[in-house]
């Protein structure tokens, strides 16, 4: 142990940087940094590179290990960014909801309010749901998430199409989760099934891990995966210049002020003997008495290419978060995002170690925002 430290110190010298995670955020900082000529060692605790979008071949169909990944963005540069590393396909998210058995169109719209109360018009529709928004007498602004998808919505959508998942998702009542949670939530009175109203959107031909591997895939930089930050901090610490720090930013500090709280996930996965299981990619089971939010079609992110006669699926199971399980996403209510200010101030103090990606600062990134975050902290660093 002895002699692995110091040769680890001995060779840490020539290296800039010392990045922790192998995720987007990771990648595409030490991509960058290396093109800056800057030397990057990454390092990395699961045995695979690329993080949550992490996918891998199985019968010929991508599958995404950690939950569908659908890459979308209006940002042009970031569309541009992302391109240079896979070819895209023109995948549309387009889920379906599944509640007690009776499918639905999401995000909610006229295809959605059509098949739940027979209307055909946007006015009808319209006159549906404030129908149901007087009957419950709401007054003042929304107390809780109840409440506001309630004043959004009316009753019928929020308790077949929302109160079931979302509480499943939480681990809390609808009542007791704040109401910010679905204030954006998307409505629309057209016959339009597509979920993000971005301008680009797609899946990457070829999965997502191909992306980081080209990322990384650069003289300057060195990877080792199976390495634990936590087993020789201190010396990491002491040995490198400077430190990408994409881990939970509670446990980077041994959680001196407390746990932020993470919700976690358990994926099952299966490798059935059928050529298509449900006939899309994600349909979610928004009742509150199935177990697991959603069923992932693998195969349909990329239109059905794969093996013939052979499909995988993955069911998504939420779950409480404690230490040693995977953090999926940060739980930003008051209580939380306090925490997290207190953890910002330490993280301040330490000179040579910055905090990056969802984890390290504690608020939920889609792709196209990992990616942004990580190059505003490039161009500002080096």
């Amino acid at each position: 142990m002895v002699l692995f430290l110091l040769e680890e110190n001995k060779l840490a010298k020539n290296y800039d940087y010392l990045i922790v995670g192998a995720g987007l955020f990771g990648a595409v900082f030490a991509h960058e940094a290396a093109l800056r000529g800057k030397k990057v060692k990454v390092i990395e605790k699961r045995n695979h590179i690329a993080g949550n979008i992490y996918t891998k071949e199985v019968d010929g169909i991508q599958v995404h290990q950690y939950g569908a990944h659908i890459f979308h963005t209006s940002d042009k540069d970031i569309w541009n960014y992302v391109n240079q590393f896979a070819e895209f396909n023109r995948y549309t998210n387009s889920p379906v909801a599944n509640y007690k058995g009776h499918m639905y169109n999401l995000p909610f719209n006229m295809n959605t309010f059509s098949e739940l109360w027979g209307v055909r018009t946007p006015d009808e529709a319209r006159a549906k749901i404030q129908e149901q928004k007087d009957a419950v007498k709401l007054s003042g602004e929304p107390k809780n998430l109840e409440e506001q998808a309630i004043s959004l919505i009316g009753t019928d959508v929020y308790e077949k199409l929302i109160k079931g998942y979302t509480e499943k998702q939480w681990g809390q009542e609808a009542t007791d989760l704040p109401a910010f949670i679905i204030r954006r939530l998307p409505v629309r009175y057209t016959f339009d099934n597509n979920y993000f109203n971005d301008t680009y959107q797609g899946i990457p031909i070829g999965g997502y891990t191909q992306i980081v591997e080209k990322m990384l895939d650069h003289p300057e930089i060195d990877v080792e995966t199976g390495v634990d930050f936590f087993a020789h901090k201190d010396q990491y610490l002491k040995d490198y210049p400077k430190v990408i720090f994409t881990g939970m930013i509670d446990q980077y500090f041994d959680y001196q002020l407390g746990e932020l709280e993470y919700r976690s996930l358990r994926f099952e996965t299966e490798e059935l003997d059928v050529d298509n299981y449900q006939g899309n990619a994600v349909i979610n089971y928004t009742d509150a008495e199935t177990p697991f939010t959603r069923i992932i079609e693998h195969k349909h992110f990329e239109f059905g290419k794969g093996d013939k006669g052979k499909s995988v699926i993955t069911r998504e199971y939420p779950a409480d978060w404690k230490r040693g399980d995977e953090p999926y996403y940060p739980v930003n209510n008051s209580r939380n995002n306090s925490l997290y200010k207190q953890y910002a101030a330490l993280a301040k103090q330490e000179g040579n170690v910055i905090f990056g990606g969802r984890l390290g600062q504690y608020r939920y990134y889609d792709m196209h925002q990992v990616i942004h975050a990580a190059l505003v902290l490039v161009n500002s660093e080096i």
